[in-house]
């Protein structure tokens, strides 16, 4: 059975955990260690280039990741971009979820509007 690695600011839900084992055929869910899991989640905005501020998560999730496990990578635009990258390089498949998306708008009694927003998992889908 394979494995999934998660480099993004969620934990998984109960329907992305089935998901992944039923479409994935992971057996194994790693979340990135707490110190690392800052790092990917606060990826500095001024930073001219991200690969060295990117290595030791990099580095953490190649040393540990095997050819055919996956990676799911959601965050920072160009911190997704490199380490799908990367992944691709050495074998593992990266993937992201998506959502079915509805909004609800509540008109408030002063005639303000609340919206709620509710996501629901619909698949992992491969990074092309």
């Amino acid at each position: 059975m394979k494995t999934i690695f998660l480099l993004f600011s969620h934990t998984l839900t109960e329907d992305q955990l089935q998901d992944a084992e039923k479409s994935l055929g992971t057996s194994r869910v790693v979340a990135l260690p707490e110190d690392l899991q800052k790092k990917f989640s606060n990826v500095p905005p001024d930073l001219i280039t991200i690969a060295e501020y990117l290595q030791p998560i990099e580095q953490w999730l190649l040393n540990l990741a095997k050819e055919g496990d996956y990676a799911l990578i959601q965050g920072d635009f160009g911190a997704t971009h490199y380490l799908v990258n990367q992944c691709k390089n050495k074998g593992v498949i990266p993937v992201y979820a998506t959502t079915e998306r509805q909004s609800i708008d509540q008109v408030q009694t002063d005639g303000s509007v609340v919206t709620q927003r509710i996501f629901k998992h619909k698949m992992f889908r491969k990074y092309e």
